[in-house]
């Protein structure tokens, strides 16, 4: 992997989460990949914050385009190497404030083999 592969992936991240084309997003997940969020902890406390594998995350997605019909994530920076993405966006939501963001997209063999949400 290098810098320009990881890149590649997290734009096209973007473009599957904001069409909420969830079989496209999950193409570019590992099998077994775990996602780290505070919104998981919060509105799924039994998790802790934490899914793992490709099902948890189609129904924490799933869950959140039928909640949340007009959420859109702006890219605002991306910032790689040869195995991570560190994404900064902004979220927004309808009638919500928007909110800044900053993830993690750990990378291996082409797929995310982990993500971890931050914001506050």
């Amino acid at each position: 992997m290098n810098s320009e592969n990881c890149l590649s992936i997290a734009y096209k991240w973007f473009d599957a989460f904001n069409k909420k084309d969830i079989d496209q997003l999950l193409s570019l997940y590992d099998d077994n990949a775990e996602h780290f969020s505070p919104k998981l902890k919060i509105r799924k406390p039994e998790t802790n914050g934490l899914v793992v594998g490709k099902l948890e995350l189609r129904d924490w997605w799933q869950e959140a385009f039928d909640r949340l019909p007009t959420l859109h994530y702006k890219v605002t920076s991306l910032t790689a190497n040869a195995d991570r993405v560190f994404m900064e966006y902004v979220r927004s939501v309808e009638n919500e404030n928007d909110m800044m963001i900053a993830e993690v997209l750990e990378i291996r063999e082409n797929k995310i083999i982990a993500s971890r949400v931050y914001h506050g």
